[in-house]
């Protein structure tokens, strides 16, 4: 039987981020923080796993940030979105998290994303 490419990349995919939240957990004290990309904009949150709640999120979606970039999906809206989650944490007084990239690897978008939040003091 043929499969489509598609498919085939899709299953893979999904193998992969089963893995990856085996063995990656939020905690109260260390939430988990995800990161998301699609194709036009960046989404990121911080979870609670253990009381199955959304603590936080942020997004280039958002009109706050959509009329301080040029794009909602280059590596400057991944700084900015990086920026404005450290500071979103800060409020609740959250400073250290577990990073949770999905299937992305850690560069481009997603490095930057992180690199902006280790500066403004967050740890992962």
């Amino acid at each position: 039987m043929i499969t489509a490419k598609y498919i085939i990349k899709k299953v893979k995919r999904q193998r992969v981020r089963r893995a990856i939240r085996a063995s990656l957990s939020g905690t109260p004290e260390r939430p988990r923080l995800i990161m998301v990309r699609s194709n036009k904009y960046l989404y990121t949150q911080v979870i609670d796993d253990a009381s199955h709640q959304v603590l936080l999120c942020a997004s280039t979606l958002e009109k706050e940030l959509k009329g301080q970039l040029k794009s909602a999906k280059d590596k400057a809206a991944a700084k900015l979105l990086g920026e404005i989650i450290a500071e979103r944490m800060k409020e609740k007084k959250i400073t250290a998290v577990v990073f949770d990239r999905n299937v992305y690897n850690y560069a481009g978008r997603v490095k930057v994303f992180s690199d902006a939040a280790r500066e403004k003091g967050i740890r992962f």
